[in-house]
């Protein structure tokens, strides 16, 4: 099994990299110059809970929608698992469902948005998720995981 990665886009770090400004060595800034104006902040990303789980006392799975910033009608949905350690839920692992943006918020955040979400009590754990893709077109193909110690594996 591999494990699966998945990758987050990080606005505050775009947003720091837009204001880092570059001099050359001896260059000033004429003491008469406006202030070049303060970069516009990162738009919070849009997030909906669309399905949980509890796996006994041990793990929490949760998916959630995250619209797309660049484009209202996209998403992405994320399974993320909160393992129960010292009287709280900590996150244990994440990961992508499908393709970043490759969902459509509407239907994902609608009524009857999961298609299947189960997770066996064992360990290792097996997983499934399927999803509305639109009304028309129905739910996605299903996407089959396993977690084992709190991470999830899959393969992707």
């Amino acid at each position: 099994m591999k494990r699966i990665r998945t990758t987050a886009l990080t606005f505050a770090v775009a947003a720091a990299a837009a204001t880092t400004l570059a001099a050359a060595p001896g260059a000033t800034a004429a003491p008469d110059a406006a202030a070049a104006p303060p970069a516009p902040a990162a738009k919070k990303v849009e997030t909906k809970q669309i399905a949980s789980t509890t796996l006994g006392d041990d793990y929490r799975l949760t998916l959630t929608a995250l619209r797309d910033t660049g484009d209202p009608y996209a998403a992405s949905v994320r399974l993320t698992v909160y393992g129960h350690s010292t009287g709280a839920w900590k996150e244990t692992d994440r990961v992508t469902i499908g393709e970043v943006g490759g969902w459509f918020w509407h239907p994902l955040t609608g009524d009857a948005a999961v298609c299947r979400f189960t997770a066996g009590s064992t360990n290792p754990a097996p997983i499934e998720v399927s999803l509305l893709v639109t009304p028309s077109i129905g739910c996605s193909p299903t996407d089959h995981f396993t977690l084992k110690d709190g991470r999830v594996y899959g393969d992707a």
